[in-house]
């Protein structure tokens, strides 16, 4: 297929590039590559998949893959740029197109929340028309399991209202739901929505605590643990996560055990939820090192515990996550040691 992911110089979009390439499909990556965090770990992510940093600086400019011959090719483009967008669909034709194009962070959208309208809200709505025009047999889109809010039900669960977010990034992201509803409504778009579970692992952004802990541990210096250590994630490798995303990408809707279900919304986690202080020690046992901890309150917008029910992803597309979380942080401080030597 010909697939459009946007996002693709982020964490989770550099590793579904990769994983549909090695698939066989041809992919255009699209990223408008801003300062949110080191632009210079995007553009390494880039050019893992083939993608040369010079080039990839160039706006609006499609640049082939040496590495990849015909298979990748990476624009730069923000979604909030209607008519380049508009521009974009008009040159190509795309099967399905993935979003993760977004600003990212809870916490940052509490100091700028024009940021996250401006991309999670204007962009999404750009795609979505460009999506109805240009005949996309689907469209898959990141949502997050921020949405769930001040939920206290736990496992999390679809069918869970979502009327509570506490958080501007929870608010866009219940904001593309409901949009993407509507065009699956009047429109017959066929779209998927997605609730990440906090996702980790090799190429991750170092806004996030996994990030933070280990950087900080091999520093020296103390990590900041919120809520005394009285938190629970429900932790989810990388590799699970881009995994059940291919699998929803390559099943057409019509051969799929949801073919008369044009709108759909699914948990994306491991299916289980790890303390943090448990992480922690995963992480202490990995580099070998006693973190100085520094218990702190929680801090506005966070949860204290978050965790998926994911049996309609397994019901319908066959979801196993399987990596443990002591697998899992090995193969970020492997990556880490390596890519900061």
């Amino acid at each position: 297929m010909n697939i459009l992911v946007t996002g693709a110089a982020g964490f989770i979009g550099y590793h579904l590039c990769e994983l549909l390439i090695k698939n066989g499909h041809t992919v255009v990556g699209l990223d408008n590559i801003n300062d949110y965090y080191d632009v210079g770990l995007k553009y390494a992510r880039l050019e893992q998949l083939g993608i040369a940093r010079t080039s990839a600086e160039t706006d609006h400019q499609l640049t082939r893959s040496s590495l990849h011959q015909d298979q990748m090719q990476f624009i730069k483009l923000d979604l909030a740029d209607r008519d380049a967008l508009n521009q974009l669909f008009d040159t190509h034709t795309f099967d399905v197109v993935c979003n993760l194009g977004a600003q990212a962070g809870v916490r940052y959208s509490l100091e700028n929340p024009d940021a996250y309208v401006k991309s999670n809200v204007v962009g999404f709505a750009n795609l979505l028309e460009c999506c109805r025009y240009g005949k996309v047999k689907h469209l898959v889109y990141a949502s997050s399991s921020s949405v769930y809010g001040l939920n206290e039900k736990i496992p999390f669960s679809t069918e869970d209202s979502v009327d509570r977010p506490i958080s501007m990034y929870a608010a866009t992201k219940k904001s593309n739901e409901l949009m993407a509803h509507t065009y699956s409504h009047l429109y017959q778009l066929p779209t998927t929505g997605l609730r990440f579970f906090t996702v980790y692992g090799p190429w991750g952004r170092p806004d996030m605590a996994l990030f933070l802990f280990v950087d900080a541990i091999k520093k020296g210096e103390p990590i900041n643990v919120f809520n005394y250590g009285n938190m629970a994630r429900d932790f989810t490798y990388v590799d699970d996560i881009v995994g059940g995303m291919s699998k929803i990408i390559e099943t057409p809707i019509e051969e799929s055990k949801r073919k008369d279900e044009l709108y759909k919304i699914y948990n994306i986690g491991n299916n289980k939820q790890v303390k943090l202080t448990a992480f922690i020690d995963a992480i202490e046992s990995s580099l070998q090192t006693e973190a100085k901890r520094n218990l702190m309150p929680i801090q506005p917008g966070d949860v204290e515990s978050t965790w998926a029910d994911v049996n309609e992803l397994i019901q319908d597309y066959d979801y196993t996550p399987n990596t443990p979380i002591e697998k899992g942080v090995q193969e970020f401080v492997d990556w880490y040691n390596a890519f900061y030597k």
